[in-house]
């Protein structure tokens, strides 16, 4: 039988985020539930899989429950399968970001890039003056990508400052379309590139995944596959799971 991935994430206020640690674990551990979860006073962001009616139990605790007091009721949820369980086990850990940028100024619950649903993303792209950036690691770039992006050639997302000041100019680059595996790592990039002046920056809404869920392959402008940080190593267009399977767990969608 199938098992139901969800991978999640919302920036919201949580400053007793060290308290929901516990609870959360016994709930994902009651529930049949795998994965990785991040908790920081910024909010949540983790990826999990089970069975559908563990998964569905969980996200609608997350969205009404009174462990998080309905303050997740903006979550940024994807949902795919996979053939077997895709991690080894349950991880609920406290961190200082739920995605690491190291920038104070990028607080996405204060000043965020443009979102652009998938449906309008190929559009956009097409236009000679936007800088397509893709935001993710190199690794990720090299098993696939947009046509026409730029790797930032990082080896960690903590290093995007450092690519940005180095290689961005507000004056030249007056309008950039980023993209990252699930949309949270562009919500800091984009963040603080507002935060450095640029003008215009937007977003792909829901991320890869979700381009590759709602994009038809005959129209698409993704090549490759895209690489998950779990066993199931990489999905493709209709978030098919790839043939061969990893051998080893990294945790941690973002």
């Amino acid at each position: 039988m199938a098992l139901k991935v969800a991978a999640f994430y919302q920036f919201v206020a949580l400053p007793d985020f060290r308290t929901l640690r516990a609870p959360l674990h016994a709930l994902c551990t009651r529930l049949g539930l795998k994965g990785s979860v991040l908790l920081a006073h910024e909010g949540v962001n983790g990826t999990l899989a089970g069975p559908a009616e563990g998964i569905d139990a969980l996200i609608e605790e997350f969205r009404r429950g009174a462990l998080f007091g309905g303050r997740l009721d903006n979550l940024e949820l994807k949902y795919s399968a996979a053939a077997q369980m895709p991690f080894g086990r349950l991880k609920v850990r406290l961190k200082k970001e739920i995605v690491t940028l190291g920038d104070p100024t990028a607080d996405p619950s204060r000043q965020v890039g443009i979102y652009v649903d998938p449906t309008d993303w190929n559009a956009l792209i097409a236009l000679d003056d936007v800088l397509l950036l893709d935001t993710r690691n190199a690794f990720e770039v090299a098993m696939g990508t947009f046509e026409g992006a730029r790797d930032p050639g990082i080896a960690s997302f903590g290093q995007f400052n450092e690519f940005a000041a180095r290689e961005l100019d507000p004056g030249t680059h007056k309008r950039i379309a980023m993209f990252c595996t699930g949309g949270i790592r562009c919500e800091k990039a984009s963040a603080h590139l507002l935060a450095q002046g640029f003008a215009e920056v937007y977003h792909l809404k829901g991320g890869i995944l979700k381009y590759l869920e709602q994009i038809p392959q005959r129209e698409s402008r993704w090549r490759g596959e895209c690489f998950l940080f779990d066993e199931r190593v990489a999905l493709g267009h209709g978030l098919r799971e790839r043939s061969e399977r990893a051998g080893t767990e990294v945790a941690g969608d973002e």
